[in-house]
């Protein structure tokens, strides 16, 4: 493309001088200045307002709304420039710029660059300081307040001394902080905080001690007490610090699980959850709701006749899983699968039949309730709904509804 298309499609240039800058205290006011000027000098009547808007400033001149905002706050500081809108619900402004206050302002810096060229040039020729005195004191000139052609940032210095040594409460740093740092290294791993790098958390925390920032875990150190241990917090969900109840873990394991996540997932995600302080109290105030829920309607089943109301799974006792006793199962079933040493001792198949025994027992130990109290309940339609939940979720009973009785299952 050839150079003079090129700049015919930009369009017309916009008039701009450098010096004025000094005068209306930015690039961008003295943009917005010398195109109202340019305007007002088309107008027939040289003291009626400028009509525009913003979209005719921008297209005119390249501002946009917020520099010419800026731009007209600069200039009405200034007594440059006086603005109005006729109707607020509209985008036309009135602009009108005070050409005598404008000349005498460029006189004023006029006057105040001669000056300055008259001494520096005395000063050359006579070897001497020479001061020109005026009946008038010149103006103060204005600050360049522009914040978009602002002045460079400065670079910042850091003064690096030489061989640093951390100071802080401990006696020696090849021993006492040696020590701390590989404890709060260890911390950050066995909790997986989900830090990338411990080494560098442990920095952190010495580096602050050394500013004269106070640690728990240097008091934990010096006590000999497992790091953490005194900043554990007991929330209303959990029986102790970091162990919630059974049921409500079990409750929200089988949330995921529910929703298609493998068993191990679920387990995960869980504990997560419980784990942090917002979530878990939002979740533990919904199971509370729920376990009132479940508990009226058993209170309302046992007023009816029901000796044993449904509960939902989550709140059955369940054995607890342990390292150990499924080490001993694998080992029992094939030797070759088990989690311990070749040399661990291996579970007798008699014993682990004799607790797998003890187990389904103890699961049966809930007696079923008789016809009789459950044909009883039956009299009314909310006994009938709340017996059918039961004999549906309770199939070892071994009842069954035919034709509105309850009769027992046949096995074959």
């Amino acid at each position: 493309m050839k150079i003079g298309i090129f700049l015919g499609n930009l369009g017309n240039p916009a008039i701009y001088y450098p010096k004025l800058a000094q005068i209306t205290g930015g690039v961008t006011a003295s943009i917005f200045l010398c195109q109202l000027l340019q305007w007002q000098a088309q107008q027939s009547n040289s003291d009626e307002w400028v009509k525009t808007n913003s979209g005719e400033i921008e297209k005119a001149t390249g501002l946009n709304r917020e520099e010419q905002e800026f731009a007209i706050e600069l200039l009405k500081v200034r007594s440059l420039l006086k603005a109005k809108s006729t109707n607020p619900n509209t985008e036309i402004l009135e602009l009108w710029a005070d050409i005598d206050a404008f000349e005498e302002k460029v006189n004023n810096l006029w006057t105040t660059n001669s000056d300055d060229i008259i001494t520096q040039t005395s000063r050359e020729n006579n070897n001497r300081p020479v001061e020109i005195l005026s009946e008038t004191s010149p103006p103060q000139r204005a600050v360049k307040t522009d914040k978009y052609f602002g002045q460079p940032r400065q670079q910042i210095v850091v003064a690096v001394t030489q061989n640093y040594q951390f100071s802080g409460p401990w006696n020696s740093q090849s021993s006492e902080l040696h020590n701390f740092q590989r404890a709060l290294e260890e911390y950050a791993r066995v909790r997986n905080l989900g830090f990338g790098n411990p080494s560098g958390w442990a920095f952190k925390v010495i580096d602050g001690m050394t500013k004269g920032l106070t640690s728990t875990f240097w008091d934990e150190f010096i006590a000999g007490i497992p790091l953490g241990e005194s900043q554990k917090v007991k929330r209303e969900w959990e029986i102790e610090p970091e162990v919630p109840y059974p049921a409500f873990e079990e409750e929200r394991i089988q949330y995921y699980v529910h929703k298609g996540e493998p068993l191990e997932a679920a387990v995960s995600k869980a504990r997560a959850d419980l784990r942090n302080p917002v979530l878990g109290k939002d979740l533990w105030e919904g199971f509370l709701r729920k376990c009132d829920r479940i508990a009226d309607d058993a209170l309302k089943a046992k007023n009816l006749g029901v000796q044993t109301p449904y509960l939902p799974p989550s709140f059955t006792e369940k054995p607890q899983f342990t390292k150990e006793s499924v080490m001993k199962k694998l080992e029992a079933i094939a030797p070759q699968l088990s989690l311990t040493p070749s040399t661990a001792h291996t579970l007798p198949i008699g014993t682990l039949e004799q607790q797998e025994s003890q187990e389904t027992e103890s699961d049966l130990l809930v007696e079923a309730p008789s016809i009789e109290s459950l044909q009883k309940a039956c009299k009314t339609p909310m006994g009938r709904s709340i017996v059918e939940k039961q004999i549906a979720a309770n199939p070892e009973w071994g009842y069954e509804i035919v034709d509105g009785q309850i009769i027992e299952s046949i096995p074959f």
